[in-house]
């Protein structure tokens, strides 16, 4: 199949969900028996993402799955232990596990985007800012694949971006589900890719590497 080219105008790279609390046990997920261990083979693609996005010039934004204090936007169908999650305050609003992993270097003039529901749009601010810088192409990485990188893909896909998902940049519970949620994706709402075409799509751009 031939692939559309991967484009650096009017493109961004936006990191879906890589908290703490969906990559170290120790958090709330952890706690409450859900095993995040297998989201943690996204963190490498997101981390070489990031680094091409910078050194290409390509903004960047990373988007949080946090809830408003009190729990007030927990929302009436939880999903896996969701009770549990609600009770322990799970992704609450001012909790460390709500971060984004030190690994991806966040910095402080960064966009990142807060939301309470799976997909990056709904409830957000993600559309305006894209549209006010311009941005009608996304890759994106992050997890889970099944849940919020697959329902912000269909979004975006729906709103006419030209979608990238990198398979080697994200990350699900279980390899099942990750291979089919790539597989409804691609069929319809983006290109999947890899962090190869990333990288051979966007060069370095020489200033934005001097200014580093």
């Amino acid at each position: 199949m031939n692939m559309t080219p991967i484009p650096t105008q009017n493109t961004a790279l936006l990191v879906v969900d890589m908290q703490k609390a969906f990559i170290d046990n120790q958090y709330s997920l952890g706690q409450l028996g859900l095993d995040v261990t297998p989201l943690q083979a996204a963190i490498p693609g997101c981390v070489s993402l990031v680094k091409m996005a910078r050194a290409a010039g390509i903004p960047v934004i990373f988007t949080r799955y946090v809830y408003m204090p009190g729990m007030v936007d927990f929302g009436l169908h939880r999903g896996a232990k969701g009770d549990e999650r609600l009770t322990n305050g799970s992704l609450g609003f001012g909790t460390e596990e709500i971060e984004v992993i030190d690994e991806l270097g966040v910095r402080p003039d960064d966009i990142v985007i807060d939301k309470s529901r799976p997909s990056s749009f709904y409830g957000t601010r993600l559309e305006p800012v894209l549209t006010s810088m311009g941005i009608r192409n996304l890759v994106v990485c992050g997890v889970t694949t099944n849940i919020c990188v697959e329902t912000t893909v269909r979004d975006a896909g729906q709103r006419d971006y030209g979608t990238y998902v990198v398979k080697d940049a994200v990350a699900e519970f279980t390899p099942e589900r990750n291979h089919y949620a790539l597989v409804g994706m691609g069929w319809s709402f983006a290109e999947v890719v890899e962090t190869a075409d990333i990288a051979a799509a966007w060069p370095a751009d020489v200033a934005t590497q001097a200014a580093e």
